[in-house]
């Protein structure tokens, strides 16, 4: 299956944006002083608000990663289809 330039590229970008996304995201979480993600602010007493924010975030940025990787590889091989061309031709 081929990808267009232009879904490569989106893949690739959502790749991106997810990663800074949720890596912001876990910072601020891990910051947090208000008693959500911890008890009194006790990095040794997080709550379940914490842990299942966690997950989401590991489980965002892994399918983060995977998306991304998959626009890199479609627009790897159009680059090596458009190389393949232009060889041929000559």
């Amino acid at each position: 299956m081929k990808l267009s330039r232009p879904v490569s590229w989106f893949l690739t970008a959502f790749g991106v944006w997810s990663l800074f996304v949720w890596t912001t995201f876990a910072k601020n979480l891990w910051k947090d002083s208000g008693g959500q993600a911890f008890v009194n602010g006790d990095h040794s007493q997080p709550t379940a608000f914490f842990w299942v924010h966690l997950l989401l975030t590991v489980t965002s940025l892994l399918l983060g990663l995977a998306i991304g990787w998959i626009g890199v590889r479609g627009l790897r091989a159009l680059r090596g289809a458009a190389a393949a061309e232009g060889t041929a031709a000559e």
